[in-house]
């Protein structure tokens, strides 16, 4: 699967899934920020799980646009 990725200015959010324990999914967001020093990239986990990867991959992507919509350039 191809990665998902949104971008906001210098900021690029990354999206994933991850299988849990118990049989679920966890969406995955990496946020990287560009700004020419070689930052490392900040994982955020959205905190409830689902039954499969279609919807976490939907709350990753939501957990996505939150994130860069609350970044101020």
């Amino acid at each position: 699967m191809e990665d998902t990725t949104y971008t906001k200015g210098i900021y690029t959010a990354t999206i994933g899934v991850r299988a849990i324990d118990s049989g679920q999914y966890q969406g995955l967001v990496s946020l990287l920020r560009d700004d020419g020093e070689g930052n490392d990239a900040t994982v955020y986990e959205v905190h409830a799980s689902s039954e499969n990867e279609t919807e976490a991959l939907a709350e990753a992507r939501a957990l996505a646009h939150r994130i860069l919509g609350e970044i101020e350039l």
